[in-house]
């Protein structure tokens, strides 16, 4: 047969297979491909959004164990939370919620709260911001008649706790509900503090609060701890709020009258976050989402904001770190958005807390990735115990069939439960007594008393009307006047203002004279032996390490020598060489 000719027999059985293949694709019917391609877009989805439902079928739907995290020496894990039977039990998401995406949706959007009412007060801080706090007492959860009009005695003993929420939310969001109705149910105090700006209240000076603002917790605190002494005092944050709460008990150390904290969901190192946000197509969607949240935020208070920021930038934020970029480096008078995080990253202060803190945080977390999870700071501390599970997605953690609690709001309950009859709860110290401070300058009238405005939003009152609605409550029955001794309402005119503050100064400084004058006295002595004390034993620990180090210089230079050293000294150095260096 010629070449030719055999070309031709080649292309001939090339067309017949194709043509064959056409013929069997054609043979399937059309059902068949409509499956196939629904089953490649189920496994697409499937993926994406990241369910476990085939994977806890397969388990028996038994559940993830809660893995612990902390020191070996931990008095907080042997003697509080190895009592708590829920960290020792198995996490099972609600089945049709198999998946963090949906878990974290569900909260956001439905969420099943309990239905609370809340008392209203408003709290002044030292510099002209209002935060509202909102109560919910024991009693308004016991059933029954619920007195609105019931306060709580300065000698009143019920623990208190503190609900600090994540970022745009405030006591009506659901999973604070949960969390302050279990508590209340208990038979405790909760009391919500609100970010500035925020359920439905005004921006009353030029200070607004991020991912780093703890001046607030703190005021609210001391606040709370100088009213009612006698009750401990408890914190958990959620999300931002955890963040805050943490960076907050780090600053200031045992200096807190805190007697124990729970962080749930923090994003702990916020340039991490960040990253995290942008990585992914369904991050990204957060990430939007988180944006059109802060933007609502600066609508509500647009007068302030574009006084203070870039208001064109905000407007056309696509994201959070652009947001961050045109107003919370602006307001808080950073240089750059990743100075921002670094420096509100509650990772950095959790060497320095003192305060028995239980950190929770869910390994699929869609916000909070867990690679800003700091594992080995939690475990060097004594006093924080870290709980991680495998899914819970961001704040929800619900559980059971009908998805009506969330797991962390359980744990944190008896958490708390645990350590408030336990030994190990961290000792209330006498909240600081804030000397005078000054006022940040504004435009913005400072007066500490507000006006209910139509559409619902809360006002500072100008100076003229604030004689006649001093008290005025947000018809909540709760009426304290939250406003600190020392706070001055301030009118419209300069020259007012600056006599006050030369009065107030004048008198600081002629007090803190006084005080000084009649402490020193009795302060000369004790200061004098601690130094001279710090000194003797600083000079004999000197001595030691250098001849310590002289040693260690002649074994690795001339190791025979070394060799007859060590021999000669062998029980000498018992005290300074580990033990394994001794036997070698």
């Amino acid at each position: 047969m010629s070449p030719a000719s055999m070309a031709s027999a080649a292309c001939v059985d090339e067309i017949s297979a194709a043509g064959l293949f056409l013929r069997a694709v054609a043979m399937v019917p059309a059902a068949h491909y409509l499956a196939a391609s629904l089953l490649v877009l189920l496994s697409l989805f499937y993926n994406l959004f990241e369910f476990h439902f085939l994977r806890d079928l397969l388990h028996g739907f038994r559940g993830d164990p809660v893995v612990l995290t902390f020191n070996p020496a931990s008095k907080i894990y042997e003697g509080v939370v190895s009592k708590c039977r829920i960290f020792h039990r198995r996490y099972l998401p609600t089945p049709w919620l198999a998946s963090p995406h949906l878990q974290t949706a569900f909260l956001h959007f439905f969420g099943r709260p309990p239905c609370v009412t809340y008392r209203r007060q408003l709290f002044s801080v030292r510099d002209g911001g209002t935060i509202a706090l909102d109560w919910l007492l024991a009693s308004d959860v016991a059933g029954g008649y619920s007195n609105m009009d019931k306060v709580i005695s300065k000698d009143d003993t019920a623990p208190l706790v503190i609900v600090i929420p994540g970022l745009t939310s405030d006591s009506a969001s659901p999973y604070v509900k949960h969390l302050t109705y279990v508590m209340a149910k208990q038979g405790w105090n909760v009391v919500v503090s609100n970010h500035r700006g925020l359920a439905g209240i005004s921006i009353t000076s030029d200070c607004f609060y991020n991912a780093g603002w703890t001046e607030d917790v703190r005021e609210v605190i001391n606040h709370l701890h100088q009213e009612y002494p006698k009750a401990h005092i408890f914190a958990v944050g959620t999300s931002v709020g955890a963040n805050i709460l943490v960076k907050y008990l780090g600053e200031d150390e045992d200096n807190t009258p805190v007697t124990g904290a729970a962080s749930i969901c923090s994003p702990w190192d916020l340039v991490v976050c960040d990253r995290f946000l942008t990585r992914k197509p369904v991050q990204r969607l957060y990430n939007r989402a988180l944006t059109m949240g802060l933007k609502d935020y600066a609508k509500l208070h647009k007068p302030v904001l574009a006084r203070l920021a870039n208001w064109e930038g905000i407007r056309k934020s696509c994201s959070v770190r652009e947001f961050d970029s045109h107003a919370t480096c602006l307001v808080g008078k950073f240089e750059t958005v990743d100075t921002f995080y670094r420096c509100c990253s509650s990772v950095n202060f959790t060497g320095n807390i003192v305060v028995p803190l239980l950190c929770i945080s869910a390994l699929d977390d869609p916000l909070c990735t867990k690679e800003a999870i700091p594992w080995d700071e939690c475990r060097a501390n004594k006093n924080i115990v870290l709980a991680t599970t495998a899914h819970g997605g961001h704040l929800a953690y619900f559980e059971g069939l009908a998805a009506q609690s969330l797991w962390w709001v359980e744990a944190v309950r008896e958490f708390l439960s645990v350590l408030h009859t336990s030994p190990f709860i961290h000792g209330q110290k006498k909240a600081p007594t804030h000397g005078l401070h000054s006022l940040l300058e504004s435009s913005i009238d400072k007066v500490p008393f507000v006006n209910v405005m139509e559409d619902g939003m809360v006002a500072a009152m100008t100076s003229d009307g604030a004689h006649d609605e001093h008290k005025e409550d947000l018809h909540n029955p709760i009426n304290h006047d939250m406003k600190p001794e020392n706070e001055v309402a301030y009118g419209d005119q300069s020259g007012d203002r600056k006599e006050v503050d030369a009065d107030l100064q004048q008198s600081a400084v002629s007090l803190g004279q006084g005080v000084e004058e009649e402490s020193y006295d009795n302060a000369i002595p004790d200061v004098t032996s601690s130094v001279t004390g710090s000194m003797n034993q600083l000079s004999r620990r000197y001595r030691t390490s250098l001849w310590l180090l002289t040693y260690i210089a002649i074994v690795t230079t001339w190791p025979l020598v070394g060799s007859v050293l060590h021999n000669i000294f062998r029980k000498k150095l018992k005290g300074f060489l580990p033990a394994a260096w001794i036997r070698r």
